[in-house]
């Protein structure tokens, strides 16, 4: 809400707020957004914890039976745990298939030999780097991975992002490759987001259990796409929000779509050991995303997505939204 504090003295935090382009509360009847990816589009369909080419490839068989346009994949192990050949045929694929290929940043506090990040109170710090040598392997492992092709990057560390996004500046970094900002971040917050968007990131993705209000917030102040669970993974809250869909796609347009599976055993830090496990849940995720975008169908038939295979052929561009003239 946008009003006043307890009883009826105004709370000055909210002007204060507004003067530094942010809203003053959560509106109370979230507002349409009227941004659009590049293409015009208000929303794509991600699946996430697609860890290695078998269960890429599981992804798009699974697409083609349930008809669900794909349009980014995303992996949490880590391209430090995909051998060279690995990254290139996943790479490949997505060519091929016009598939956004986003592969997590290999090191991070979650692996590292620190014990904040394994206690209860101290996981926010999972996805962070260590020190300055976890910081430059950090960077090392994006610079491996551009080199087999990646062109887009999941990360879990704020000053990484700064310092991704200031090598893509310099040309250090191809200038088409998208920085993919994780849960990791709680970017539960307008200013949080907008600080996230002026680092570098093309793309953020919310807490799964931010409300629609709490979301239009964030929208009316960054440009970005924002990547919103509909169902998320138990170790992160397990929310389940397949009627929320069209809401989801009217307040946070441009929005990825994401679909993972509740009551799934974890994948992180996957390998041969846990390939039958992730080929059958990518399956698995992509035929929720056919169950979420008919209930998109149902209630809102005029919700419009980008063309499947388009997203790999726009490269960054197709990260970049507009404004509909």
């Amino acid at each position: 809400m946008d009003g006043s504090g307890p009883g009826s003295r105004p709370l000055q935090a909210r002007a204060l707020l507004r003067t530094l382009g942010l809203p003053g509360g959560d509106p109370g009847e979230p507002p349409t957004s009227g941004k659009r990816f590049a293409d015009g589009a208000q929303y794509r369909v991600e699946i996430p914890s697609v860890e290695g080419p078998g269960p890429f490839q599981a992804v798009l068989d699974a697409a083609t039976e349930h008809a669900v346009p794909v349009h980014r994949i995303s992996q949490g192990s880590g391209m430090m745990l995909l051998t060279a050949e690995e990254i290139r045929r996943m790479v490949a694929l997505g060519r091929e298939h016009g598939v956004e290929v986003c592969l997590f940043v290999g090191p991070r506090a979650a692996w590292d030999v620190g014990v904040q990040a394994t206690a209860p109170a101290g996981r926010v710090a999972a996805g962070t780097l260590r020190g300055a040598e976890q910081l430059a392997f950090g960077v090392e492992d994006v610079i491996r991975g551009c080199e087999l092709g990646v062109r887009s990057v999941l990360v879990g560390d704020i000053g990484q992002l700064w310092v991704l996004g200031r090598l893509r500046t310099a040309g250090h970094l191809p200038a088409d490759l998208i920085l993919k900002v994780s849960i990791s971040f709680p970017s539960s917050n307008p200013a949080t987001a907008r600080l996230l968007e002026d680092l570098g990131a093309d793309t953020v993705n919310l807490p799964l259990d931010l409300s629609l209000a709490q979301i239009a917030a964030i929208r009316q102040v960054v440009d970005v796409p924002l990547d919103l669970y509909v169902e998320g993974a138990d170790d992160f809250g397990g929310t389940v929000r397949y009627y929320e869909v069209p809401e989801l796609v009217r307040v946070a347009a441009p929005v990825h779509l994401k679909f993972t599976v509740r009551n799934a055993p974890g994948l992180y830090p996957s390998g041969e050991h846990l390939s039958a496990l992730a080929v059958q849940t990518a399956r698995e995720r992509v035929r929720r995303a056919a169950i979420g975008l008919a209930l998109l169908h149902r209630y809102d038939p005029e919700a419009v997505s980008s063309p499947a295979g388009a997203a790999a052929r726009l490269g960054r561009q197709a990260e970049r939204p507009v404004e509909p003239s």
